[in-house]
């Protein structure tokens, strides 16, 4: 009888606690001076333009990446897709091109993206994401590209951008 009280006891704790969704709700972090981009391994605070970061289900440690290009190539791939739990990009309607800054990072999910603008990021051509598309589009208008949202992303239309040399 003793067990099934201990029992009892454990199992009424373990749902005092956080819920399972709560749990998994984790913040995008500040990217330092010596920070690697997960996909390439650039230093990532030596280049304009937005970057990102992810967690992956079931990991501790987030990746950072030197553009939106490299997170999303990442992220999009068959075999991140699943695993991916939540990813971040800077809102550059928020933050400077050249160097963007910590406070201004959003869910890549639900960002616009500008595919195919003359601004470029770590990696050469990158994608200019946003928090409003209206912010988005006079971004396009500006420096040309395509206003997408994160659904319209593929593999093809982030690696038809191409790359150029640092």
């Amino acid at each position: 009888m003793r067990l099934y009280g201990l029992l009892f006891s454990v199992l009424l704790l373990a749902g005092c606690g956080e819920s399972h969704v709560e749990a998994q709700i984790r913040q995008a972090v500040a990217i330092e001076r010596g920070d690697e981009c997960h996909l390439c391994g650039m230093v990532i605070s030596r280049f304009p333009g937005p970057k990102g970061e992810a967690y992956e289900q079931g990991a501790e440690e987030i990746r950072k990446f030197c553009s939106t290009r490299e997170l999303l190539n990442w992220a999009l791939d068959p075999e991140n897709r699943h695993a991916r739990q939540q990813i971040w990009v800077h809102d550059m309607g928020q933050t400077p091109w050249d160097k963007p800054d910590d406070e201004h990072f959003i869910d890549a999910e639900t960002a616009w993206y500008v595919v195919g603008s003359r601004q470029s990021g770590a990696m050469g051509p990158t994608l200019a994401s946003f928090k409003q598309r209206n912010v988005a589009e006079r971004f396009a208008q500006a420096f040309g590209g395509e206003v997408l949202a994160f659904g319209e992303l593929t593999l093809g239309n982030i690696n038809s951008l191409g790359h150029q040399s640092h």
